[in-house]
């Protein structure tokens, strides 16, 4: 399936990340407890707008330096990132038994955002937090960390394991304050139009809670509604 646009990308951003996991249960395309990144996995940075982007892939140790002769070439990495659509997120598994050193602060970040990266995601640390965040550039991780260690790549372009979840080259993430979401490909382009038809869903709910005719029994009512509502907008999306 063809990258979304870039017009695409941007309305997805309006939305939250939570509300993007909302929208995605409209389409029945996968259990509601899977596809999201356990809470370990915390933003470092709240306050930056939504960050969505397709993943490049790594994985890493710095506990001891990388073997003679079994250098990852940097080179073939970048091109791996190169090769993914933007805009794009690093997505990056530790494979140290405990995070020791981090492979992302200001210079990785800084190098990361001419190929294309917004963001950085792994179940390691990260570093430098005051100047990635004046970078803009998103960090998602376990821990933070104030070393590099002996920080090498072992490999890139491959499945990784974050969060509870498997993240593939190109796989589509949402992520803000809440979280890291994966989009599944095929409901990709209509997520947006998903994801106002739970707004509008919702919004009855919350304009009955707000009001001085809220009632235990209207909203019981206005409940029952919503569940009408929503399994006639789950059929319609089939179609």
């Amino acid at each position: 399936m063809a990258p979304l646009s870039l017009e695409q990308l941007e309305e997805l951003k309006r939305y939250s990340t939570p509300t993007v996991c909302n929208a995605i249960e409209l389409f029945e395309v996968r259990p509601r407890n899977e596809g999201f990144m356990l809470p370990t996995i915390v933003c470092r940075f709240p306050e930056l707008p939504v960050c969505v982007g397709y993943a490049a892939t790594a994985t890493f140790r710095a506990a001891e330096p990388a073997p003679p002769g079994k250098e990852v070439s940097l080179e073939a990495y970048y091109e791996h990132i190169l090769s993914l659509p933007a805009p794009r997120i690093l997505v990056a598994q530790d494979l140290d038994p405990q995070p020791l050193g981090a492979l992302f602060g200001e210079v990785n970040a800084t190098l990361h955002q001419a190929l294309g990266c917004v963001g950085h995601i792994t179940n390691g640390g990260v570093r430098d937090l005051e100047e990635c965040r004046a970078l803009g550039f998103h960090f998602f991780s376990g821990c933070v960390l104030v070393s590099h260690a002996y920080v090498h790549l072992e490999g890139f372009g491959e499945p990784v394991q974050v969060g509870g979840v498997t993240v593939r080259p190109g796989d589509l993430i949402h992520a803000d304050r809440h979280g890291v979401c994966l989009i599944p490909q095929e409901v990709a382009p209509r997520l947006a139009e998903a994801c106002a038809i739970v707004e509008a869903l919702e919004r009855p709910l919350l304009e009955l809670a707000r009001s001085s005719e809220f009632t235990p029994a209207r909203y019981a009512e206005a409940r029952r509604a919503f569940r009408r509502q929503w399994q006639e907008w789950v059929e319609r999306l089939k179609g």
